[in-house]
């Protein structure tokens, strides 16, 4: 970190000065450095950076080294077409004790291509390649996903398993998730899982198969487009699968599944996003993720992120937070979210050498932590009285540390879940009521549904509603073939085809990306059964399972992305106060 401080700086004084390393008289017969111009040079920027020349030589000549390479690199790609891309690798495996590895390859070909080549090259077998916060495709090429000369890729490492298992012809396993006892789940499980949940409408069983409602803050379901609410639903869902695994500190599945949750956001409404916060927590999230990986290269789209999520809590809680104050009727909570905010801007800053802004967003986060880090005097009191941990940190934090406020506050919270929970259970047995009188009448349970969610409930405009209904001709099974086809014409067999298209709910994109990843073949659940064996409730089984295991990483209480201890917070306070220390120092 404090290198690139120094780096960044030199860098500064470098452009204003319009000094070219890469050329006389610091750098002589197109290679060797100016030795006694370098000096001279390091000497009159140490004075103005408060540092010994000593330390400014070096961090010069790795600027001009870097220079000197990029400009061969330009050469190359010129006369060759031969891009250079920069990979960071994972902390764990560098080869030859590096964090970086330069590879030349055509941007013409696949993305799967260039990642066999890192396999070969570093070992590495489940990762995926990450650009500007991007995913690739691996059945895409480089050029079509933005991959260009000099582009700076991260090497994210996944868990075995975190890969969909494959077979090979010979019938053995092709990778070691079968092998692995984790109970981690992949990226296309978890998708598959909510999936599945953002589909259920309340049709079923009541009792025994759970469904998906987006609410606002009190509780009140969201009236949203059908569309967007699958979106939402599996961007909310990957997203505390994501948190989940940052709580394990999995930091490389954790970042898989944020940034396939932004992906999913992106499918949302600008209007949407605007009225809640998630969308800026996740944004937070991957930024948390980027540092916890030492991932500094990724610091020009961290900074946007950020950006994004600071345009995203103004929006949702107002410029005073006065939005927040009338909604929850406190503000406390979410201050934790702008002390992470403040911390991580004060880290993008330093390291982009900008120390005086670093200290003030510190300022900032240490004023913050002093008034939200828990009195552990209050928390026993509070916990005493037979309240949980996090009620009594998140009410200490709403009511400002008042111990008999914060009482009060926790058991009016509790009273409002159980209405809430009173509510929703009326509602249910309403919507089972209505739901019988419909389909006694002869309507599908999913019309019937539908259509009660769009009356409110109300049984006798939900039986206009589907006497009204224009039946259209079904365009689903025209539609899944085009799909179908689009895979059949990239090269990929049948039958697994279709079985990632049912594992990703028909996301051609995801598919193709799940096929190359098991080299084309793919073992699914979902898959339909041969027609020598009976149909059995497998699939409605499996269905259960993955439902049941997403289900376990959504938090029970609400305000769970609030309920940050700031231990890890603590720890990257004092790093920053350190390098800023020693930097101010000088």
């Amino acid at each position: 970190m404090a290198e690139q401080n120094v780096e960044a700086k030199v860098k500064k004084l470098l452009k204003q000065d319009k000094i070219q390393l890469w050329n006389a008289p610091y750098t002589l017969d197109g290679q060797q450095p100016g030795d006694a111009h370098m000096q001279e040079l390091a000497e009159r920027y140490g004075v103005l950076l408060h540092m010994p020349g000593s330390e400014i030589v070096g961090t010069l000549e790795v600027i001009r080294v870097q220079a000197l390479s990029r400009g061969q690199r330009n050469k190359t790609f010129r006369e060759t077409n031969m891009a250079t891309v920069e990979l960071l690798l994972p902390r764990d495996c560098n080869k030859d004790n590096k964090s970086k590895l330069f590879l030349e390859t055509r941007l013409d070909v696949s993305a799967q291509e260039l990642m066999d080549r890192i396999t070969n090259e570093v070992g590495l077998k489940s990762f995926k390649l990450i650009l500007n916060g991007k995913t690739l495709n691996g059945g895409l090429r480089l050029d079509q996903q933005g991959v260009c000369n000099h582009s700076k890729m991260m090497v994210l490492k996944v868990s075995a398993a975190g890969v969909v298992p494959s077979t090979s012809q010979d019938g053995s396993d092709a990778t070691a998730a079968s092998q692995s006892t984790s109970h981690d789940h992949s990226v296309q499980r978890t998708h598959r899982g909510f999936q599945i949940l953002s589909e259920r409408d309340g049709s079923d069983n009541l009792q025994t198969t759970p469904f998906l409602e987006v609410a606002d803050q009190k509780g009140n379901p969201l009236k949203i487009p059908h569309k967007e609410k699958k979106a939402l639903i599996l961007a909310m869902g990957l997203h505390e699968k994501g948190r989940a695994l940052l709580k394990r500190k999995r930091h490389d599945d954790a970042l898989c599944h944020l940034l396939q949750a932004d992906l999913h956001f992106s499918e949302c409404g600008s209007e949407l996003l605007g009225a809640v916060d998630n969308y800026g927590v996740l944004q937070l999230d991957i930024v948390w993720c980027y540092q916890a990986l030492e991932a500094l290269s990724c610091l020009d789209d961290g900074r946007e992120r950020l950006r994004l999520a600071e345009d995203c809590f103004l929006r949702c809680y107002g410029e005073q937070q006065q939005r927040l104050l009338r909604i929850k009727g406190n503000t406390g909570r979410e201050e934790v979210l702008f002390l992470r905010l403040h911390l991580l801007q004060s880290l993008l800053a330093f390291v982009d050498g900008n120390d005086h802004q670093a200290q003030q967003q510190l300022d900032q986060v240490e004023s913050l932590y002093t008034r939200l880090c828990p009195d552990t005097d209050k928390m026993t009191q509070l916990m005493v009285l037979g309240f949980s941990e996090r009620e009594a940190r998140l009410g200490l934090r709403a009511c400002h540390g008042d111990v008999h406020e914060a009482a009060m506050l926790i058991s009016n919270q509790r009273q409002e879940r159980e209405e809430l929970r009173q509510r929703e259970r009326r509602k249910r047995q309403q919507t089972k009521a209505g739901l019988a009188i419909l389909t006694e009448a002869g309507y599908a349970a999913r019309d019937a549904a539908t259509a009660l969610e769009r009356a409110d409930g109300n049984v006798d405009q939900a039986f206009q509603i589907l006497l009204d209904a224009s039946q259209t001709p079904a365009t689903s099974d025209r539609n899944a073939n085009e799909k179908l086809q689009q895979l059949l014409y990239l090269g990929f067999e049948r039958s697994p085809s279709e079985a990632a298209l049912a594992l990703t709910g028909g996301d051609v994109q995801l598919a193709t990306e799940l096929l190359m990843d098991n080299r084309g073949a793919v073992l699914s659940a979902a898959t339909p059964p041969s027609e020598e064996e009976p149909s059995t409730s497998s699939s409605s089984t499996d269905d259960s399972e993955l439902v049941n295991e997403v289900l376990e990483d959504i938090p029970h209480h609400e305000d769970d992305y609030l309920d940050l201890t700031l231990e890890e917070e603590l720890q990257l306070i004092n790093t920053i106060k350190t390098h800023l220390a020693r930097s101010l120092a000088h």
